[in-house]
């Protein structure tokens, strides 16, 4: 039995520059990540069978798991005639755009490679994950990135200045297809991508607050006031800035002084229960 971390992410920016022939969305996002993190917990059986447990009634428990998926793939890529028993104890906020099916399929796969010693690299475990989602190779590696592609290719840069962040999700499920269809490609602001990796690299807090940017953000907001409720409060309590992490709806907003973060914390408690003040990781998982 070993257990594995796996952390939510936020995107810092996230671009997507048109739809593919593959039906899939050509993006382009920072991402990085934050310590909210689910337990998942593995133990190996002789009985060839895949099972999930979770501390979270709603998250499937059969394939519709992508950390089933993701020991099934491996399962067959390494032919392993074991099995696993997989617990999920969840504490990542369910269909949130915080990748946390995402990060516990990429768990699932660190893990197994450790659990059952079968030597795979970081890159080789990614490209599994891609086979199933494509947040999970940023998953994969962790800390922060630039993903191009369908979000599947993955270069690491620098982690991000230390500040705190305060994410808040509203009692509301957004559907990810749904803001997709709905993203007009014609009108929307493109982030300065370039410049948030610059902000990056030079560790300027105040340049990488003006350089969030979602593309997704306004579709999100036109359908669900609820986001756009949490922006206004967010910024009213004294965050320095506020994005909203993939597809919604759940809001984040990026705090340098400690002080003020109990305020901002305290005061979006009123409005939502799922409210978590945490730091940012940023750096990259060590396979062990």
């Amino acid at each position: 039995m070993l257990y594995e971390k796996a952390p939510a992410k936020i995107n810092l920016t996230l671009d997507v520059l048109h739809k593919r022939l593959d039906g899939y969305h050509e993006v382009e996002m920072v991402m990085t990540t934050v310590d909210l993190a689910d337990r998942v917990w593995l133990r190996s059986t002789d009985d060839g069978n895949i099972t999930i447990k979770s501390s979270e009634p709603f998250v499937p428990n059969d394939r519709k798991n992508l950390a089933y998926q993701a020991a099934e793939i491996l399962k067959k890529h390494a032919n392993v005639s074991k099995g696993v028993e997989i617990t999920l104890e969840k504490s990542i906020p369910v269909a949130a755009g915080l990748a946390g099916g995402s990060s516990d399929a990429a768990a699932t796969l660190r893990g197994l490679n450790r659990l059952w010693n079968l030597g795979l690299s970081a890159e080789q475990l990614a490209d599994l994950g891609a086979e199933i989602g494509s947040d999970i190779p940023f998953c994969v590696y962790g800390g922060t990135a630039l993903a191009t592609g369908r979000g599947e290719i993955i270069q690491n840069i620098a982690p991000p200045p230390n500040c705190w962040v305060v994410l808040a999700k509203p009692v509301i499920s957004v559907s990810t297809a749904s803001i997709y269809n709905n993203l007009n490609l014609e009108n929307v602001v493109h982030p300065d991508t370039a410049g948030m990796v610059a902000a990056l690299e030079g560790k300027d807090y105040e340049r990488m607050c003006t350089k969030l940017n979602n593309v997704l953000e306004p579709v999100t907001m036109s359908l669900y006031p609820e986001v756009v409720m949490l922006k206004e409060q967010m910024k009213k309590f004294g965050a320095d800035a506020v994005l909203m992490s993939g597809s919604g709806p759940t809001v984040f907003g990026l705090v340098s002084n400690e002080a003020r973060v109990p305020r901002i914390y305290n005061g979006l408690k009123g409005f939502c229960k799922e409210v978590y003040a945490i730091r940012m990781i940023g750096e990259r998982h060590k396979l062990d």
